[in-house]
């Protein structure tokens, strides 16, 4: 870890760069290779992550921040993606029970 002038090495960046090359890659064999369904998004949607995430730590420098900034930061989008995610199963839900009792 740098000390508070120090810079970070160039050889870091260009790590996670060839990092963030490699998953884009990745990103793009799945279209290549025809998943389909929930495989196709799954890999998708962590491959996404994994790169965000990356940029955030190394980029952003969160990697080298306070976890209470980082929390602050971090944990406010986690709670709407979980929001999203249960509203989604609602929808779903709803969806299935309207198809079964109005069709």
């Amino acid at each position: 870890m740098p000390s508070p002038g120090q810079q970070h090495p160039i050889g870091l960046y260009l790590r996670v760069w060839g990092l963030l090359f490699v998953l884009s890659t990745l990103s793009y064999l799945v279209d290549y290779f025809q998943f389909a369904g929930y495989l196709r998004w799954g890999l998708i949607v962590a491959l996404m992550l994994a790169k965000a995430g990356l940029i955030v730590a190394v980029f952003m420098h969160m990697a080298w921040e306070r976890l209470a900034l980082v929390c602050a930061i971090l944990l406010p989008p986690l709670c709407l993606l979980v929001l999203v995610a249960l509203m989604a199963l609602e929808a779903e839900h709803t969806f299935a029970i309207r198809s079964l009792f109005f069709h």
